[in-house]
């Protein structure tokens, strides 16, 4: 099998490996992470599932002279009795030996992980297929990209997936939450999972999942936690300054993939009406993997005023984005309600029909609205408080 070069992974591994010596790699099932890490030059891979592979990294320090390059793939390391001991091994004593450990989580969430290696190691979220992605595999049709999803063997595929969307449900139940969490109650939670896709974008309220998961509200938030830990689904928190006016605790929640929220919503064709609530989720996929930060909030006050996307600047700026399939369905009334008690900041729209950037004006509300790359470059040169 060829494997394809995802080109801006690469390079961001590679420039991620000047910085630290360690790198750990997560992102879900099937996203491409064994496939990227083998894809990388003069790399040797270690497959952590393997029992013989195990049996070698019982003693870190007798593996890590033993390695024949100077780049090593460790994956699937959470499968060893302790990782994070050959993790802190390796960064501490072999800073010449390049690491990338990967793994379906973040570096936290399993109980195995004593060590969070601290100042030891760089984060890389591996997304579903970002922009440059489709291009490396071929795909130019972005309908079908929001239809199927991002992940390669699924947008790939010549018929429709079906079947691996449960298979996939299946994995991630029995790989990740039961070695990970060890969570029970099997039905209750793939409902809950069922019941977050096909409500994917919206407001979330534990109370509304506790009776049709059958467990309580506490159960629920638990179970929240844990896909967002494992990057199944993004929890948008809501940005305020405690106004009575604003929603200032219920969080937005988006499935990690447009193919499964199409999928659980049982969608056989995508209707003009669905466009505008995947390319949501599009843009924001396109963002947290572009720029490797999960940290967008959203806006919204009780009068249903909102903007899909807020981001902090250091300088107290906050930079409005709104997602739109086509520019002419823009309102600019969220904007303005926003921008009435928060004046100091960039509004964008980001719009699939876009071409080229252009301004306009609403009474005093200045909007740029473009397109997503465009909206990528604007935001890789504010330089974004990432605390």
């Amino acid at each position: 099998m060829i494997l394809k070069k995802r080109n801006f992974w690469l390079q961001h591994v590679e420039n991620s490996w000047t910085r630290r010596s360690v790198l750990w790699l997560s992102g879900v099932r099937r996203v491409g992470k064994t496939c990227l890490c083998q894809s990388l030059p003069n790399i040797e891979y270690f497959d952590c599932e393997l029992p013989r592979t195990r049996r070698g990294m019982e003693d870190p320090e007798a593996f890590l002279e033993s390695c024949k390059s100077k780049r090593i793939v460790l994956d699937e390391i959470h499968r060893l009795v302790n990782p994070s001991e050959l993790l802190k091994i390796a960064a501490d004593h072999y800073p010449h030996i390049k690491v990338i450990a990967t793994g379906s989580s973040s570096l936290g969430a399993s109980t195995r992980f004593k060590d969070t290696l601290t100042g030891r190691k760089l984060e890389i979220w591996l997304s579903p297929m970002i922009s440059d992605d489709m291009q490396v595999f071929g795909i130019s049709d972005i309908k079908h990209r929001l239809y199927r999803g991002g992940l390669p063997p699924f947008i790939l595929s010549i018929d429709y997936p079906e079947r691996e969307f449960q298979e996939w449900m299946d994995e991630y139940w029995a790989k990740d939450i039961q070695e990970l969490f060890r969570l029970e109650r099997r039905f209750s939670f793939q409902r809950f999972v069922e019941l977050l896709f096909t409500q994917s974008g919206g407001i979330f309220e534990a109370t509304k999942f506790a009776r049709p998961c059958e467990v309580s509200r506490t159960t629920i938030s638990n179970y929240l936690s844990v896909l967002d830990l494992t990057y199944v689904v993004h929890v948008i928190r809501p940005f305020s300054s405690r106004r009575a006016s604003e929603i200032v605790s219920a969080p937005k929640v988006y499935s990690f993939d447009t193919g499964f929220v199409c999928h659980f919503k049982e969608w056989d064709t995508l209707r003009d009406e669905d466009l505008g609530l995947l390319w949501e989720h599009y843009v924001l996929n396109e963002m947290q993997g572009k720029l490797q930060n999960r940290k967008l909030l959203y806006w919204r006050d009780k009068r249903h005023h909102e903007v899909d996307f807020v981001w902090k600047r250091k300088a107290k700026e906050l930079i409005a984005i709104e997602c739109k399939w086509s520019a002419d369905r823009f309102d600019p009334s969220g904007m303005k309600a926003f921008r009435r008690l928060y004046k100091n900041g960039r509004n964008y729209v980001v719009a699939n029909d876009v071409k080229r950037s252009f301004r306009r004006k609403y009474d005093n509300l200045s909007v740029e609205f473009l397109n997503l790359s465009q909206l990528i470059e604007n935001l890789k040169q504010s330089h974004f408080d990432h605390k």
